[in-house]
């Protein structure tokens, strides 16, 4: 197919410190503050953190305990996900005004096709900003977006005006702009392929673009054509509107390790019971369970069990995660169990996008 075929009209809207401006948008007396969405600085793990919080280093995924050792003024924040979830809703309606064609990522982000749109608005740019517009006078809170031909660039051109702020990628400024890039950027480089990249020589975008797909297929196998591609702006993934879910999953992190399996099995049986809920709420099943441990050391092991049939009762989900707790011995005490539930029973769900080219 020729390039000018698969040109689209994307748009990645990302949400400012989502969770963390949900709270402060709630709680006046939080708004100008630091503070971190998680658990107890002790054993928790932070969920997000707010633009004031981030200026001492403080981050998602965080421990709890190196956040308030970052920031000793850091307020710790319960999460509130049934609240996040109805802010979602709220937003999600207001990008359907404009296409039918909208892929969310998570509660806070979402690609957006509109290529051919409800409003029949031939501006992506425009129609980002009005869709920002929207979001804060009739919400509250404020995002970010990025404009280009692909989901791979607007996402990574998002990032470039944070927060409350926007960035569009013409078609014939694509390949400058993946040039200038660090190939950490790039969508499939870890910290261990980019630090591989980093001692072949390969930096930036320009540097990645100069190798041939011999030479990156050589050195990063099946991945290096995805790369040759992905260093010139070229992605052929389309918004997928009605997404599949691949699994369904809950779990739980201790105040205290936890050595005994006897003691881990009451835990199980609660999760358990929480997996059941959120399965019923989707409606769905699954064959595959997998049980997730994580001990003292951090160090992280699954195992799974598929039955010959779907399942999406406690007490199934239970027995199969307890069989998988006493599969082998624990290799240290625990700090969190997980269950979750793979190979689903859902369908696959194809929509036909007409793909043209307009102005930007």
């Amino acid at each position: 197919m020729e390039p000018e075929m698969l040109q689209r009209k994307i748009i990645h809207v990302d949400m400012d410190a989502f969770y963390a401006s949900v709270e402060q948008m709630d709680n006046p007396l939080l708004k100008g503050k630091p503070i971190a969405v998680g658990g107890s600085e002790a054993r928790g793990v932070v969920s997000a953190a707010s633009y004031e919080a981030r200026k001492f280093g403080v981050r998602s995924a965080m421990s709890g305990y190196m956040a308030r050792k970052l920031c000793p003024e850091l307020i710790f924040v319960r999460p509130r996900f049934d609240r996040y979830k109805e802010i979602s809703n709220k937003i999600r309606k207001i990008f359907h005004e404009y296409t039918d064609l909208v892929e969310p990522l998570s509660l806070d982000e979402a690609y957006l096709d509109v290529t051919e749109n409800k409003k029949g608005n031939p501006s992506a740019t425009l129609i980002a900003q009005e869709i920002r517009k929207r979001i804060f006078e009739e919400v509250g809170l404020t995002a970010s977006a990025g404009i280009s031909v692909n989901k791979f660039v607007a996402k990574i051109a998002s990032d470039y005006n944070k927060p409350n702020g926007q960035k569009t990628v013409n078609p014939d400024e694509v390949e400058a702009f993946m040039e200038g890039l660090d190939v950490k950027k790039f969508y499939g480089v870890g910290k261990v392929t980019a630090e591989r990249m980093y001692q072949l020589g390969i930096f930036t975008g320009a540097d990645l673009k100069s190798k041939s797909i011999e030479y990156l297929e050589q050195h990063f196998g099946n991945s290096g054509r995805s790369f040759y591609n992905l260093s010139r702006g070229i992605s052929y993934s389309k918004v997928k509107p009605n997404r599949t879910l691949k699994s369904v999953g809950a779990e739980r992190t201790f105040n205290v390790n936890l050595s005994s399996e006897i003691f881990m099995e009451e835990r199980l049986e609660n999760i358990a019971k929480e997996l059941e809920r959120r399965l019923q709420k989707s409606k769905i099943a699954g064959k595959t369970v997998t049980l997730k441990i994580k001990y003292s050391d951090f160090t992280l092991q699954t195992r799974s069990k598929t039955l010959p049939y779907f399942i999406a009762d406690k007490s199934l989900i239970f027995e199969a995660a307890k069989e998988l707790l006493y599969q082998e011995k624990m290799k240290e005490s625990v700090r969190l169990l997980g269950i979750s539930l793979h190979n689903l029973n859902t369908e696959m769900k194809k929509s036909v996008v007409v793909q043209l080219k307009f102005d930007f």
